[in-house]
């Protein structure tokens, strides 16, 4: 298989993985992500910025593997809390937190605050074995509610509003928030430069080149 026609997504988790391909076919790269490869070693997600984690994900991925990769990283940012829960998103709360634990969380840090502004961000990082890496990035702005509305989604999805739709996330459909969501538009970036992605990756990863062994003496005459 061709190195560079394969693109592994640093996650098992199936749904991206499909979210992925689906965006992307047409395109000549088959998408794989880790569940089609044996185990490798955990990547500790402590960098300082959504960017960090990013590309820590995908560069470790691709030099074990040998493969490129892309990995995501992305969180809540919330104004008056100074830029929290951040990087710390999906750990809001502490071990064993659910999603429901960490907006209660949230809500309680924010009781009688006026300032509700919140946004959502994503970075994608696209990796090489090498070590260079593709950034792209998406961010959507919101408000944080006073309490959850909505059924649909996941993490801060029922306490964060959208006021162009005048919905939290939590009540939109996945193609509405497909639409608006900071991972879509980060992937949607991915999309429209993914011919150059494709050369960027011909450059890095050339393909192997033949060798012709030449037939020598058996071993022992």
């Amino acid at each position: 298989m061709d190195p560079n026609r394969t693109l592994v997504i640093a996650t098992t988790n199936t749904g991206k993985t499909a979210e992925i391909r689906d965006l992307l076919k047409g395109y000549p790269i088959t998408i794989k992500n880790l569940s089609d490869f044996g185990p490798i070693p955990p990547v500790v997600e402590d960098g300082d910025t959504f960017d960090d984690n990013a590309y820590k994900k995908a560069s470790v991925t691709a030099r074990v593997l040998g493969l490129p990769a892309l990995a995501d990283d992305s969180g809540l940012v919330v104004e008056a809390l100074d830029g929290a829960p951040g990087v710390h998103s999906a750990r809001y709360g502490g071990e064993g937190a659910s999603d429901a634990d960490r907006c209660q969380k949230l809500l309680a840090a924010l009781r009688g605050e006026a300032n509700r502004r919140a946004a959502f961000e994503c970075v994608i990082s696209i990796a090489v074995p090498t070590g260079p890496a593709l950034t792209y990035d998406g961010r959507c702005e919101g408000e944080i509610l006073e309490a959850p509305v909505g059924e649909n989604g996941f993490g801060y999805d029922p306490v964060f509003f959208f006021p162009p739709l005048k919905k939290s996330f939590a009540q939109l459909s996945r193609q509405e928030k497909g639409t608006v969501s900071h991972r879509g538009k980060a992937l949607r970036e991915v999309c429209a430069e993914f011919d150059k992605i494709l050369t960027w990756l011909d450059i890095h990863l050339p393909p192997p080149e033949r060798v012709n062994c030449a037939s020598g003496s058996a071993a022992g005459e």
